[in-house]
This record gives C-alpha cells, sequence and structure tokens, in this order.
C-alpha cells in the first residue's frame, strides 16, 4: 500500500471571486460606454385649436405649396406646383414671404404667409431634410436681417425672452404645416 498512488482530487477554483469580478466589470462598462441619442427635428408646435373652432379662410395666393415626391423632386408653388431646385428653395420662398402684396402670385404679407410641407410616403429622407432646412434658413435669413435693420444685432443675439426678439418674430412669423404623407 505503501506504493499505491492516491487518487488525487481535481483542485477547484473557488467561485467566490468571480461574482464581484463579473459585477465590477458590469459597472465599468456601464460608465465608459457612450450611447447615441437621436435628437429628432425640433419643431415647435402651435398651440391646439377648439374642437369647435373651424380653420380660417386661406387665399391660395398666401400658401406656398411644397411637394417632396419619391423621386426627391421638390415641387414648390402657389398654385401649380413646379419642380425647383433644393438650392433655390430659400429664395423662392424669400420672395414669396417678403412680397407684401407686390406680385399677384406670391403672398400678401408675411404675417399671412404660409408654407405647407407635403410629401409621399416613399420620398428620400435626406432630401426632405435638406429641403426642410431650406425652409428654416429662409426664415432664419429673414429674421436676422430683420434684426440687423431695426436693433443693429444679429437675430441670434438678442434674449430669449425680449421684447425686440419677439418684434422680429412677430415680423416674420413661421407659419408652417407639415401635412401627413400620401399612401
Amino acid at each position: 500500500m505503501i506504493g499505491k498512488d492516491r487518487e488525487r482530487e481535481d483542485p477547484e477554483v473557488g467561485g467566490a471571486g468571480m461574482a464581484d469580478i463579473a459585477f465590477l466589470l458590469l459597472i465599468f462598462f456601464l460608465l465608459v460606454t457612450t450611447i447615441d441619442v437621436d435628437t429628432g427635428i425640433g419643431l415647435q408646435l402651435p398651440p391646439a385649436p377648439d374642437e369647435n373652432q373651424e380653420p380660417p379662410p386661406i387665399k391660395t395666393r398666401n400658401m406656398m405649396k411644397i411637394l417632396v415626391n419619391s423621386a426627391g423632386q421638390v415641387m414648390m408653388g402657389t398654385g401649380e406646383t413646379q419642380p425647383t431646385p433644393i438650392t433655390q428653395v430659400k429664395q423662392k420662398l424669400k420672395d414669396f414671404v417678403t412680397n407684401r402684396g407686390q406680385d399677384p402670385s406670391l403672398s400678401d404679407s408675411p404675417d399671412k404667409a404660409i408654407v405647407s410641407i407635403k410629401t409621399q410616403r416613399e420620398t428620400p429622407y435626406k432630401v426632405y431634410i435638406n429641403m426642410l432646412d431650406e425652409v428654416m434658413g429662409a426664415y432664419a435669413e429673414l429674421r436676422n436681417q430683420a434684426s440687423q435693420q431695426q436693433f443693429g444685432v444679429p437675430y441670434g443675439q438678442l434674449d430669449d425672452n425680449s421684447e425686440e426678439k419677439q418684434t422680429v418674430q412677430d415680423t416674420y412669423p413661421k407659419k408652417i404645416s407639415i401635412a401627413e404623407p400620401n399612401q
């Protein structure tokens, strides 16, 4: 029996520390991982109208219709829409808003001008975003020009709740209607 080999038991690794290590690794990865958050498109919605209130009548000349079709073409006009390069959307919109009744085919005044945007379901997202940027850019340029003329400062430098900023917003109000896409 002296020369007989004993059966050795396999050594075990302690599992108590493994849970602690896994927990520490989990906390580490939660702290150092960044999560991308989609911000979306920031638009301020108007207050909801009363249920019994009828929408006000709108003259055809006061509504600029913009349709972005499934082929990615921007169709723009007050009556019959015509293909418009995306680079001309901003200028056409500025002409429409600042018309002040001079051209009978464009808006009566900036406060009556309404921009109606409509898409089709297959509209390329990038074209839609570029067109929306051009529309927002047109209003930004108009407000900046008005602020420079009236107060001698760019629109972005006016205080958020100041009378000056409200005056510029009242001069060029953003009246944008985004309609549901067609089937």
